[in-house]
């Protein structure tokens, strides 16, 4: 929902009736995962659950479900010997959930939006088969909770979760008994967080770090651009970048709190630069590392770290040379090929061709 998110608060503020469809699972090669949204108001259409597969279909649902009030769950599988009916003819299969939203149905709705902008954490969990009332909602806060799934055990099982679940910004679907029993599965819960965006950070003002903030910015990351030098470390020359910082880049990185969905790319290979911040980088729980430089240069920064005190088990999480072998040369190839090592490494791809390998297209979930 996210996509669809603040064109749906300007709906809602407004006072409009919409039908919001939203994928809450998925199987095999299904080209849009768990959370992707379709907001439909008259005959406009915002954002995609498909790609294009099957939106006319689920357009189409979504006027009968605002016409009749009820939410539904719809599936949306392998099509028939017509590659134009109704199916995804990349062999996938959607779960789909349709419902009316207005401001008496979701009046959490703007508070939502809110947070999203604020980078406050929040979750939607969603009742969508079983015992429980289909559509009944509660939206979950680190420190608060709205709405009710209707049964006070269920909301106190359901915020244990669902609060789990954004620390780690994990969309999809839990299932309970009626009164919250974690080991039973009669009702389907969506959760959709909306977990603030994970930081790039990007070290060593030069044009590679230009390039690197770009498409960072593309891959949804929360860019942020840090250079001691001043002279260099501009927001004309990043515009791309969510923040620009002039600062030592190990007395910054020190200064922030870093998680495991931080990825770290230090272009500025320079010792004098680069072994304080990568000393600091690797003692984090970043989930990636990565230093540019030859194979010469990452020899003499592995012996300097090692001589600072690194472990063993601390330098081999160094990604040096950072990036994927795409026989990268300019700033921007370069920054294509670290965008697809994180790629690789977020959903457990091989980096080989497509065309010489077999089997599912998608058939990789995503690394912890």
């Amino acid at each position: 929902m996210r996509d669809v998110l603040m064109q749906i608060a300007r709906w809602w503020e407004t006072g409009e009736r919409f039908g919001l469809a939203t994928v809450v699972d998925t199987f095999r090669s299904a080209p849009r995962p768990p959370g992707a949204s379709m907001a439909v108001l008259g005959e406009e259409a915002e954002g995609s659950v498909s790609g294009g597969c099957v939106e006319g279909a689920v357009y189409e649902l979504a006027q009968d479900v605002l016409a009749s009030g009820t939410p539904v769950l719809q599936r949306y599988g392998v099509s028939d010997d017509d590659a134009f009916s109704v199916g995804l003819t990349c062999g996938g299969i959607l779960d789909v959930f349709v419902e009316p939203i207005s401001r008496e149905t979701f009046p959490e709705l703007g508070a939502i939006a809110e947070s999203v902008r604020e980078r406050e954490p929040v979750a939607v969990a969603t009742v969508l088969s079983g015992p429980g009332a289909v559509g009944a909602r509660r939206v979950i806060w680190p420190d608060r909770s709205s709405g009710s799934m209707g049964v006070a055990r269920l909301d106190e099982a359901v915020d244990d979760d669902v609060r789990g679940m954004l620390a780690q910004g994990l969309t999809g679907v839990r299932r309970y008994g009626a009164e919250g029993e974690r080991r039973l599965d009669d009702l389907s819960i969506f959760v959709n967080s909306f977990a603030p965006a994970p930081r790039m950070l990007v070290f060593g003002a030069i044009d590679f770090a230009a390039a690197v903030a770009r498409v960072g910015k593309f891959l949804g990351y929360h860019v942020v651009v840090c250079d001691a030098r001043p002279v260099f470390t501009t927001a004309k020359r990043f515009p791309e970048a969510d923040e620009v910082i002039v600062k030592w880049p190990h007395d910054y990185l020190s200064s922030i709190t870093v998680d495991e969905r931080t990825v770290i790319c230090v272009l500025t290979h320079d010792p004098k630069f680069d072994v304080p911040l990568l000393e600091v980088a690797l003692r984090t729980p970043a989930g990636y590392v990565g230093a540019m430089g030859s194979r010469r240069t990452h020899e003499d920064r592995l012996a300097r770290l090692a001589q600072a005190g690194l472990s063993e088990v601390e330098l081999k999480r160094l990604r040096s040379p950072i990036g994927l072998d795409l026989g990268a040369r300019t700033p921007e190839e370069t920054a294509v090929s670290i965008a697809a090592e994180l790629i690789q490494l977020r959903w457990g791809g091989s980096g080989q061709p497509l065309t010489d390998g077999s089997g599912r297209i998608h058939g990789h979930g995503p690394h912890a």
